[in-house]
This record gives C-alpha cells, sequence and structure tokens, in this order.
C-alpha cells in the first residue's frame, strides 16, 4: 500500500530557504578572500620603475648600434656602387682604345714611311686611316653632324655667320659647315659651326 503524499504547506526545504539571512554579504566578497586582480591570469604586476627606465636604456642603446650597423653597411655599399662604376667606365674605354689601336698603327706606318711615299699613296693612305677610325668611332656610338642644307637648328648647330638666301625656300637653313659637330649616344659632344642663309635683319 502507497505511503500517503506528504502535507501540504512549508516544507523542510521551505524553512531552509526562509532561514537563510538574504541581508548578509556572500562570503565570497569579502575582501579578505578577493584574489588580487589579474592574479594567476598571465597579466603581469607592473613593473619597479628603475626597472622599467633600465629596460628602456637597454632598447636604445640597441636601436642606436643597428643604426650604426645600418649606416655602416649602406656607407659600403655605396663606396662598393661607385667603385664598380668606375671599373665599368674604365674598362669601357678600354674597349675604345683597343679598337683604335690598328688605326694608330697605320698612322704609325705613314709617318715612317711618308718620305719615301708620293703625295698620291700619302693621301689614299691617310683617306684609308681615316675611314677605320670613323668607322671604330662611329660604332662605339659617336654621330657626325654636318647640317648643310638643313634647317638651322640652335639645339645642335652654332651659327657663326649669315648670308642673303639665293630663295625664300632657303631661308634659316644651313648654307656651309665651318665645324663639324658630334653626338655622342645621343648626347651632343660639340655643336656644328655653320653658316646659316637668313634675310637680313632677321636672326
Amino acid at each position: 500500500m502507497a505511503e500517503p503524499a506528504a502535507p501540504t504547506g512549508r516544507s523542510a526545504d521551505g524553512a531552509d530557504i526562509a532561514s537563510t539571512d538574504m541581508s548578509q554579504e556572500p562570503s565570497s566578497r569579502d575582501e579578505e578572500t578577493q584574489p588580487i586582480f589579474g592574479e594567476g591570469r598571465g597579466v603581469l604586476p607592473m613593473e619597479p620603475e628603475e626597472q622599467a627606465v633600465r629596460r628602456l636604456q637597454g632598447q636604445l642603446e640597441e636601436s642606436r648600434e643597428q643604426h650604426l650597423r645600418l649606416a655602416a653597411e649602406f656607407d659600403n655599399f655605396r663606396k662598393r656602387v661607385a667603385r664598380e662604376r668606375t671599373e665599368l667606365s674604365d674598362r669601357a674605354q678600354a674597349a675604345l682604345v683597343s679598337r683604335l689601336l690598328d688605326a694608330l698603327d697605320d698612322l704609325d706606318r705613314l709617318v715612317a714611311g711618308g718620305d719615301a711615299a708620293s703625295p698620291q699613296a700619302l693621301r689614299e693612305a691617310t683617306a684609308l686611316v681615316d675611314k677605320k677610325l670613323r668607322k671604330e668611332l662611329e660604332g662605339a656610338g659617336l654621330e657626325r653632324i654636318d647640317p648643310v642644307g638643313q634647317p638651322f637648328d640652335p639645339s645642335i648647330h652654332e651659327a657663326v655667320s649669315v648670308l642673303p638666301p639665293p630663295s625664300a625656300a632657303q631661308d634659316h637653313q644651313v648654307s656651309a659647315t665651318f665645324q663639324t659637330g658630334y653626338r655622342y649616344k645621343g648626347n651632343l659632344v660639340r655643336p656644328a659651326r655653320v653658316q646659316v642663309y637668313s634675310e637680313p635683319g632677321q636672326a
């Protein structure tokens, strides 16, 4: 036979709840029982002032040493690049000189045997040396400027005299070249000195 149900009303559990004084602070709120904030959670306490100063001084000294190392490395790099550039220029000039040696040898032979050669032979030999020399220089990037019959260009021509043009179509054209100009790899080395057709009173 089943036991009778428990009587209704205040239960033992209810009595326990009623006996609890909710006005008291939980023991877990007691200041003495509270851990220091951050303790045991990986947060380091603030370091002393002297220790922080020493740490910052060490970092500053390390940064200074790094700066000095970088400055020394850059200075060495700059000197190495300048030295390599000079060496490259010297090698290029030596290569050009070596190509001119044949023409110099021909000149030496021409001078040595000039007394025994006829004027015609001297002219022919001189023309051959001139041709060889110009070929090597042009191969190295030298460009001759002889602008006779072309429009006057003050950026590469230097007018040293003028004369009236035979026709209006020849106005401001180069009539004669007194000194040949030269460009080397596109850069003007010497302007051509020329005579220009120009109407009186015009520049």
